[in-house]
């Protein structure tokens, strides 16, 4: 999958996406970027998804109730106008015939896309992982798939109490330590018993013995982010494999949520090894910081930049030149979702375009820009003397 055209899908009256080794959604709330990323999801995933429903037991008559177990309640009408239209690549589609089974053998195909959604945060109460059979029916699918996977990995995977983070053979070690720096201090994440599960927790060991930290009690950032790392672990299995199954594509809702921009910056190391693995990755994103990476590493591919230059940018030592080598050779696109409900490609990122789309990247730089000349003048007006009139 190259390319995917909408016309009149929820909120966005037009969008043609063509993707890059990592795409990136900016935009005001509600103007489609979720609605699109599960879209994608559904174009990939059909019928595992299919499959996946019939396994819980659920069932549906048509577009609308398909809607409602897929998107989530009030989405019935998704792509039921007469005016709706999606291309893929060069070929037609119509959204309401992956609500069927397709030709035989189609039951075997595998996922290929991993969605981690901007709800992570609810997958894990009070520490405690929610399988997909925990949720209302009328919620996103893929937030309840998502929260079996990580269910599935800390139950199973992790089956015994111990050490989830930092893990040796989980992450490359120049990942894990900017994890630690930034987001965990000198906490380790891990599991013990709780009512014959196993909750997460986070320890320290000092020397007035061990303090550990339920759920609750985590920084909002602590909270946000580990549904994602055990989304990552999902990812990236302690083998000489570098993808798990057949996956090949990654959704990130918001990777930024609740951290300080230089917990974003070892994040975003983090989709570079994904990006090194030969994932594909779509992210949506409030965080000018998200762009920041996307328009530097394009800059560093028009202007000769080198591996060490990549390593720099985001601290990583020399022994990460693999994922510094791979960056250098992805392409990156980034769209733009107006109020409009026009998409329009930013990729370029020049804030000296014509377009204030592209300019001010998708509203993420237009105020801190509004902000610099409101200072600027005000100073001027100050050192200006008494009685001079200004321009």
């Amino acid at each position: 999958m190259n390319r995917v055209k909408v016309e009149n899908f929820g909120p966005i009256k037009t969008g043609e996406i063509f993707f890059g080794d990592l795409t990136v959604f900016v935009g005001p709330q509600a103007t489609g970027k979720s609605i699109l990323l599960q879209l994608v999801k559904l174009l990939v995933d059909a019928e595992p998804i299919r499959r996946e429903l019939r396994r819980f037991g659920l069932k549906w008559q048509g577009l609308a109730e398909f809607n409602q177990l897929f998107f989530g309640e009030g989405m019935e009408g998704l792509g039921a106008s007469g005016d709706f239209h999606l291309t893929l690549d060069d070929q037609d589609f119509e959204v309401e015939s992956y609500t069927k089974s397709f030709t035989k053998g189609a039951n075997k195909r595998e996922e290929r896309l991993l969605y981690i959604p901007a709800q992570r945060v609810i997958t894990l109460r009070d520490g405690l992982t929610r399988p997909f059979t925990d949720y209302r029916t009328g919620d996103p699918f893929v937030v309840r798939e998502f929260s079996e996977a990580l269910h599935k990995l800390v139950q199973q995977e992790f089956a015994k109490p111990g050490r989830l983070f930092p893990q040796p053979k989980r992450l490359k070690e120049a990942l894990r330590r900017r994890l630690e720096t930034s987001i965990f201090d000198k906490y380790e994440l891990q599991t013990d018993k709780e009512r014959l599960q196993r909750r997460i927790v986070l320890q320290k060991k000092g020397e007035g013995g061990t303090q550990t930290l339920p759920f609750l009690v985590w920084s909002a950032g602590q909270r946000e982010f580990v549904p994602l790392l055990m989304g990552l672990y999902w990812l990236m299995p302690p083998t000489r494999v570098s993808r798990r199954g057949k996956l090949e594509w990654v959704v990130i809702e918001e990777p930024e949520m609740g951290l300080h921009p230089e917990a974003i910056t070892a994040v975003m190391a983090l989709v570079l090894e994904l990006l090194r693995r030969e994932y594909k990755v779509l992210i949506s994103t409030h965080s000018p910081h998200v762009l920041d990476v996307v328009w530097a590493l394009q800059t560093a591919k028009t202007h000769g930049g080198q591996p060490a230059d990549v390593l720099k940018m985001f601290g990583l030592p020399k022994q990460s030149q693999e994922i510094a080598k791979a960056a250098l050779a992805k392409d990156y696109k980034a769209y733009y979702f107006a109020r409009n409900g026009v998409v329009q490609d930013i990729s370029a990122l020049d804030p000296g375009a014509e377009s204030p789309a592209e300019a001010g990247w998708g509203g993420l730089t237009e105020f801190s820009g509004r902000v610099a000349d409101v200072v600027a003048d005000m100073v001027t007006r100050s050192e200006r003397p008494k009685g001079e009139a200004g321009p």
